[in-house]
């Protein structure tokens, strides 16, 4: 269980951010569904997604404590009546639902076993609903985790890093498609897209890189988390010169999958 900063991460999240409503305004809504959103962090996309469905019920889900009290404190129920926030773990999700939507953006890259992510996805979603997700996909940020794992070698980190395990599942469009078959969901789309990442030069690619991939800062020791995002920053730019503005790209790709649960079938059947 990684631990996050929920500010921080509320800071240095907005590509996220712009690529969630993108998702959703693909979505035809009437306003009336009841929607779970995975990996809601720290409630942001929730909150948009309740405002969409204002007559109906939104649930964001989280495993992160931080963040589901951050998520909670920043969307109260004054502002947000059909909006609320709980800890549960993905691969589980103990909710009754039922659920119309299913959503998650930006998260489930973090979750190794998606055969019982997707059991449970299908256990609490209505027959005819929808799943909607977006990740990080096969070959995502593969600029930068060439860079970090070059950094991670150099004798100065590699003892840290020994036994060291990425917990990140970057899945191809060929992968998930087999995954939702199995669990009987019928697939309308499975496919990766390669997305540009601006960062607002160095401090705000810094900033990103902190948040976004801090299991590789984690596992280096307090005093010299600074050092080694400075060494992983440096060597990124250079080998990846910011443009005229400034600004850092950084390639990303994202695996977009949208599927449905097949009508005639009972909230039991996966059980």
């Amino acid at each position: 269980m990684h631990h996050w900063d929920p500010g921080d991460y509320a800071r240095n999240s907005q590509a996220q951010e712009q690529w969630a409503e993108q998702l959703l305004d693909g979505l035809e809504m009437n306003g009336r569904e009841r929607v779970l959103d995975i990996g809601c962090g720290d409630g942001r996309i929730t909150a948009s997604l309740a405002e969409r469905a204002k007559r109906g019920i939104v649930v964001g889900a989280d495993l992160s404590e931080e963040m589901v009290r951050y998520a909670a404190t920043h969307h109260p129920p004054a502002r947000y009546p059909n909006l609320s926030f709980v800890r549960a773990d993905a691969r589980s999700l103990p909710l009754k639902g039922p659920f119309d939507l299913v959503f998650s953006n930006a998260a489930l890259h973090w979750v190794q076993d998606h055969r019982s992510l997707l059991a449970a996805v299908y256990r609490c979603l209505v027959p005819g609903g929808v799943l909607l997700f977006q990740m990080g996909g096969a070959g995502n940020a593969a600029d930068l985790m060439e860079v970090v794992l070059g950094v991670t070698a150099e004798p100065a980190w590699s003892p840290y890093f020994a036994g060291f395990s990425s917990p990140y599942a970057f899945f191809s469009a060929e992968d998930y498609r087999g995954f939702l078959d199995e669990s009987g969901f019928r697939v309308k789309r499975a496919l990766l897209l390669e997305r540009d990442m601006v960062q607002a030069g160095r401090e705000g690619f810094a900033g990103w890189v902190r948040t976004t991939w801090h299991p590789y800062l984690y596992t280096v020791p307090p005093s010299r988390r600074e050092e080694f995002l400075t060494r992983v920053v440096d060597q990124y730019i250079g080998a990846h010169p910011a443009d005229r503005e400034g600004n850092v790209h950084v390639r990303m790709v994202r695996l977009e999958v949208e599927a449905v649960r097949p009508s005639g079938t009972n909230l039991k059947d996966k059980e």
